[in-house]
């Protein structure tokens, strides 16, 4: 058995890529109809700004096609409090404010914390105690992005596991790598796009990846990834995989997306 694996952008508005991406002369309106057919899954990096309408959601999912998938980051409002255990009013406003309307294509919620904020036990389970596992009949799935170094804790990893949230692993110099999985699928974001390479990665560093995706998805671990907790046994499973190329050379990222892909076959 085997997980999907999807590989995607972080948004699809982005001016370099109408010259690295976009074919000449595109409508704005369609660039989400073009990226939605060439990657499997987008990040929405809009909803961290401000709270979208139903009809922006309705309209996201009507423009796709029947099998892709949107992840959302959750508001700054919410993830970057210095509480997060006070989150709850906000996180009710964010699951009130239509996502539902991306139907069967919403994907995992991101939750980036702030790089500032620290592990504090009590206050995490907390706020992971506030995240509810649906919304109207939809599952939900939630990624946690930490980027303090206080979590790399095997208490951390216990809280993320017993709430079900995926820790993000993150391909990035300045943040925390976590390759410990904790939950029935992984979320992976990948930040090293360098502008000198047409296709973001190098290709030995993109077969890299399609080989860890794919043990991901067979519910194995790759053994190359740094973990806090590199002699714990993890549960076996077939495991959804939702890889994004996002930031570095960002206007490579579409690339990157579908050399890997070409590489999944």
């Amino acid at each position: 058995m085997k997980g999907r694996i999807r590989v995607g952008i972080g948004g699809w508005t982005y001016e370099p890529w109408r010259e690295t991406f976009y074919p000449l002369g595109t409508p704005h309106a369609r660039e989400l109809e073009y990226a939605s057919r060439r990657v499997t899954a987008i990040e929405i990096n809009g909803t961290f700004y401000r709270l979208q309408k139903p009809s922006v959601y309705a309209k996201w999912h009507d423009e796709t096609p029947d099998d892709f998938v949107f992840s959302l980051k959750a508001p700054r409002f919410i993830v970057q409090r210095k509480e997060l255990s006070t989150a709850g009013p906000g996180i009710d406003r964010f699951m009130a404010s239509g996502i539902t309307e991306l139907k069967s294509k919403l994907g995992p919620i991101l939750w980036q914390l702030a790089p500032t904020k620290r592990f504090d036990p009590a206050d995490l389970e907390g706020f992971l105690e506030l995240l509810p596992h649906t919304a109207g009949v939809l599952p939900l799935r939630h990624a946690l992005e930490v980027r303090h170094e206080s979590f790399m804790s095997p208490e951390f990893l216990a809280l993320a596991r017993k709430h079900g949230a995926a820790v993000v692993y993150v391909d990035d110099p300045e943040h925390p790598a976590i390759g410990d999985l904790t939950a029935n699928f992984v979320y992976a974001r990948l930040r090293r796009c360098a502008a000198s390479i047409a296709t973001g990665y190098s290709r030995p560093a993109l077969k890299s990846w399609a080989a860890r995706a794919q043990r991901w998805a067979q519910g194995s671990l790759p053994a190359d990834l740094p973990r806090i907790e590199p002699k714990a046994k993890t549960a076996a499973g077939a495991r959804d995989v939702f890889v994004y190329f996002i930031n570095g050379a960002k206007e490579r990222a579409p690339a990157a997306a579908q050399a890997l892909l070409a590489l999944l076959g």
